[in-house]
């Protein structure tokens, strides 16, 4: 797992963002098991890269609710 760029998440409709956070904490959640169970995860970078992502798809969706317009006001 690569760490996304917020070029290209910014890119992204929100259906698909909400789809991507969604893919990456269930990623996250399994790694966490592995790693509750006593196991070694098979890529211990593969974590903070999947929290990294999930806190970078969070932040567009806070940067766009943030600059959307709230409707017009006279």
């Amino acid at each position: 797992m690569t760490l996304s760029r917020m070029k290209d998440l910014r890119a992204l409709a929100d259906d698909e963002l909400h789809r991507r956070i969604a893919d990456a904490e269930n990623d996250l959640l399994r790694e966490r098991g592995v790693a509750a169970m006593g196991g070694a995860p098979p890529s211990p970078g593969r974590m903070r890269a999947l929290r990294t992502n999930v806190a970078r798809a969070l932040t567009v969706l806070s940067e766009r609710s943030r600059t959307a317009p709230e409707g017009r006001r006279p």
